[in-house]
């Protein structure tokens, strides 16, 4: 028996594209104010916010919540 994820919308996506992406869309600033962590305000970068994200689960679920509400919805 196969494990799918055919309703996991973040399958398949790694958490470094999440970021790259969230990056790309809003910039750190505006990243740091919808998400107030560290990694995102003082001094960041996408390693630093990887490191802290892979060790963080609350914050890693809001930084994929976020990127679920921002990426463009699929029929």
């Amino acid at each position: 028996m196969t494990n799918t994820q055919h309703n996991n919308p973040l399958h398949g996506v790694t958490l470094e594209a999440i970021v790259t992406y969230l990056v790309d869309y809003y910039g750190w600033e505006t990243l740091a104010d919808k998400i107030p962590v560290n990694c995102f305000s003082n001094d960041p970068s996408i390693k630093s916010s990887l490191k802290f994200l892979r060790k963080t689960q609350w914050a890693r679920e809001k930084v994929e919540n976020l990127y679920l509400a921002t990426i463009p919805k699929h029929s």
